[in-house]
């Protein structure tokens, strides 16, 4: 739908009988909302004249400063591929305004357009790539969440170990008619857990991507009786998920990351954008493992990464460069989870690497030796940190850090650490099995 005009969309939605039209946003928590409106209010729609209650979302504004406005960007219009063909339901995606016109400095979409603008500004389009992984279980008898999963299957299995597959090709089918060039769909290390790759895309493109991916793999699962959960730790024992980023920038046309005469083939664009990403990792934390149960990924001994380091030949750092170059040269950060609010995640990671351009940041030593077996000398030899252990730390690490501040605006920051705090301290107020089976009877 590039170029899409209203007109366009209208004779498109006549076309196809789609009766209703979804004005989807994102909350601060990432959390997918939308206003349904039946076709006679099209029009006024996709002029950018529906209003809606921010109070009443999570994070944006208060009562008495409610009313925003939903802008709908016409390059988004889909129409979802299931349901009553004779009164179909198409979505657009919108940016979330003040009523008099202006952004929304909430909208976690807006505050990622704007960090793409800043990179404009430095002569960088950022394109990334998303790998969302997920997992599929049975529901209780009377249909609630449960972690029983579906298969026992493992990394790259097939039936009749992977009792997926005829789901993850349902929401294959989903993705392609909805306009994604998938790329690869398997099952994943954990029993029940699946990945779908699909091409990557300009920064604000592929968060719109991970948004709508994120519901297509829940509506589809759903289809064939399972739960789709992208909780980053849902079974001890068992790999957690991760949402793999590979991020490149290009410049007029090429990509800035690659020097064939320099070591290791990566520019010192390259080199400094790690240094960046190094330098902030902590901080980072808070917004791309947003969630207490994040932490319980970030583990030794699941191939999730626990130390702050770059490599080339290992997955335990949390920068792993792969080893294609020329224009396929990229680094891929393995620490976000898919639990992150794709647009703040994007956000933050490219206003990292940013700045480690603008203060040409040490990009340290690459370590190409597993981390885990390491000797604490040797990864103090190294530079080699830890990421931090809790939500409660990445929080402390955010709160300090003036240039991921900056990246997400004063409303986003103070609106976004205010409902983690609460989470971490209703956490701590629980008590739960592990604790009640170790300590009531022993004290």
């Amino acid at each position: 739908m590039t170029g899409a005009t209203a007109t366009d969309i209208l004779e498109l939605a006549e076309a196809h009988q789609v009766r209703f039209l979804r004005l989807q946003f994102t909350d601060i928590l990432g959390v997918i909302k939308n206003v349904e409106i039946p076709s006679s209010q099209f029009r006024k729609a996709l002029q950018g004249d529906i209003m809606f209650d921010g109070s009443s979302i999570e994070g944006f504004v208060r009562v008495e400063e409610s009313d925003m406005l939903l802008a709908p960007d016409l390059t988004t219009f889909q129409i979802f591929p299931w349901g009553d063909p004779a009164a179909r339901v198409g979505r657009v995606i919108c940016d979330v305004n003040r009523p008099d016109g202006t952004p929304f400095e909430g909208d976690p979409r807006w505050v990622l357009k704007r960090q793409v603008a800043r990179a404009a500004e430095l002569g960088f389009v950022m394109n990334a790539g998303m790998e969302a992984e997920f997992f599929l279980f049975k529901p209780t008898a009377d249909g609630r969440p449960a972690t029983d999963t579906h298969d026992v299957g493992g990394y790259f299995d097939l039936a009749p170990m992977d009792l997926g597959e005829d789901a993850r090709r349902g929401i294959v089918d989903a993705l392609e008619q909805m306009g994604f060039e998938v790329e690869a769909a398997h099952h994943e290390v954990a029993h029940g857990q699946h990945e779908i790759d699909f091409r990557y895309a300009d920064a604000l493109r592929t968060a719109d991507n991970i948004a709508t991916f994120r519901f297509v793999v829940k509506q589809v699962a759903r289809q064939f009786g399972l739960i789709a959960s992208f909780m980053p730790k849902p079974v001890f024992g068992q790999n957690g998920s991760g949402m793999h980023t590979h991020q490149s920038l290009f410049s007029a046309g090429q990509n800035a990351f690659w020097d064939p005469q320099r070591e290791w083939a990566l520019s010192l664009t390259a080199l400094h954008y790690i240094g960046g990403l190094l330098k902030h990792a902590r901080a980072l934390c808070a917004v791309t493992n947003p969630l207490v149960n994040s932490y319980k990924r970030l583990v030794p001994g699941f191939e999730a990464p626990v130390n702050v380091a770059w490599s080339m030949r290992n997955r335990s750092p949390m920068i792993r460069v792969p080893e294609r170059r020329g224009m396929g040269t990229r680094l891929e950060l393995r620490t976000p989870d898919p639990s992150a609010n794709p647009y703040l995640a994007l956000t933050a990671m490219l206003a990292a690497g940013l700045d480690g351009i603008e203060t040409r940041a040490d990009w340290r030593e690459p370590v190409n030796t597993n981390i885990w077996e390491m000797s604490f000398r040797e990864r103090r030899r190294l530079r080699v940190d830890d990421l931090p252990q809790d939500l409660s730390e990445a929080c402390d690490e955010l709160e300090k850090n003036d240039v991921m501040r900056e990246a997400l605006g004063e409303h986003i920051t103070e609106q976004f650490l205010a409902a983690k705090r609460a989470e971490w301290r209703e956490y701590n107020q629980q008590v739960s099995a592990w604790e009640l089976e170790r300590y009531l009877a022993k004290y």
